[in-house]
């Protein structure tokens, strides 16, 4: 569990909730990011529904509640008068995942989906999703992250090192630079973390695209002989998997938008600013989502067509051979025939009772071996083709 208040460009980590329940705790100018585990959110239920009624006047309901404790749920936006919740699948810590936490999948105790071992190389063992949810309000941002939370621990590192003040007490930096670091309220927050959630997927590309090229190239070499066939087929499945997550990704962020474009214009100039700011925000991880989906689809085609080349090289070399042995057959066609006339049990066969006439055969057997190859080699039957 962690507990940050933000006011203006000051960040500062509370220990416990229990303080924040009181009415006045926080600062009127600025606002809380409560991020909890699974297990904690479900054991200081009743502290965060507190503090929501204190700060925000509204509670979260029962439905949203069980979506923030579903491990299993897809990403997807919903939205009350008061609040909106964001759910938004993240990249596991690693292989195994499933395996961690408390053994609930849902709400109603019920045991989490068995993950499938993956026979692929590590970067592919990588694409297993879990959900982070997001309660938006006005003055809290409730997240409730797996057990590992990794994304949570990486982005508050950064959130204290932008808003520590030095040992005079002043901010740390410029206040333009720390303005620019420091979310300026809880939708700013929220699409900063699903932002680097999002950069963890862009990350993967580069493994990604080296596993499928030497695959590619191990399948386009006629001469290699590829039996890794099981983790190409994994490979396949998990890149038509990471596609629908991030299908479901960019719907929800893009509900996401819709209903910001829904809100009443803004009053003064600084809210129309930071209503623009967080649009501007919303649409750059969109952007980031949207290449994603493109980087899986083209390699999803790269696979596709790498497994075409293949047995179209290796059809291409039984073609080979088969011109090969049909032509060492045309070859040995007329020295059967010769052979077998001279084997017929007739009493008078020319060049049978003939001193040479055995090596007048093999001569002529030799020369027309000889032509024939000369006459397929010309015509490249026997040629190996590159």
């Amino acid at each position: 569990m962690r507990i940050f208040e933000i006011n203006r460009s000051q960040v500062s980590e509370h220990p416990a909730l229990a303080p924040l329940t009181v009415p006045g705790a926080c600062a009127a100018q600025g606002y809380l990011w409560i991020s909890l585990t699974r297990d904690e959110f479900r054991a200081s239920l009743a502290e965060v529904q507190q503090i929501l009624q204190s700060l925000c006047l509204t509670q979260l309901v029962d439905l949203h509640v069980a979506d923030l404790l579903n491990d299993q749920l897809p990403s997807h936006y919903d939205y009350t008068s008061q609040y909106d919740v964001l759910v938004f699948r993240r990249l596991s810590a690693g292989p195994g995942q499933a395996a961690l936490g408390d053994g609930k999948g849902t709400s109603g105790g019920e045991p989490p989906l068995p993950t499938p071992s993956r026979r692929g190389p590590p970067v592919l063992r990588r694409i297993d999703t879990r959900p982070v949810g997001f309660a938006l309000f006005d003055r809290v941002l409730l997240s409730v992250h797996p057990e590992d939370g990794a994304v949570r621990d990486a982005f508050a590192a950064r959130l204290l090192a932008a808003g520590s003040p030095d040992d005079k007490g002043a901010p740390a930096l410029d206040v333009r630079a720390t303005s620019a670091r420091v979310p300026t309220g809880t939708a700013d927050l929220m699409l900063r973390v699903i932002n680097q959630i999002v950069d963890g997927y862009l990350d993967m590309r580069r493994e990604l695209t080296r596993q499928l090229d030497h695959w590619q190239t191990e399948l386009i070499d006629p001469r290699s002989r590829f039996t890794n066939w099981g983790a190409l087929m994994e490979a396949r499945q998990s890149l038509h998997h990471l596609d629908e997550i991030c299908e479901d990704q960019r719907a929800a962020i893009q509900d996401w938008i819709d209903s910001l474009e829904t809100l009443p214009s803004p009053k003064n100039e600084a809210e129309q600013r930071e209503q623009e700011l967080i649009m501007v925000r919303s649409r750059d991880v969109l952007e980031h989502i949207e290449r994603v989906v493109h980087h899986v689809h083209r390699l999803e085609q790269n696979a596709e067509t790498a497994v075409q080349m293949h047995f179209s090289v290796q059809g291409h070399r039984a073609n080979d051979i088969m011109r090969v042995l049909t032509a060492l057959t045309a070859i040995f066609l007329p020295l059967n025939l010769i052979a077998g006339i001279f084997g017929m049990n007739f009493e008078f066969i020319p060049l049978v009772h003939k001193a040479d006439g055995f090596w007048i055969a093999m001569g002529a057997m030799l020369v027309i071996a000889l032509v024939l190859v000369v006459v397929f080699w010309r015509k490249r039957y026997l040629a190996r083709t590159r």
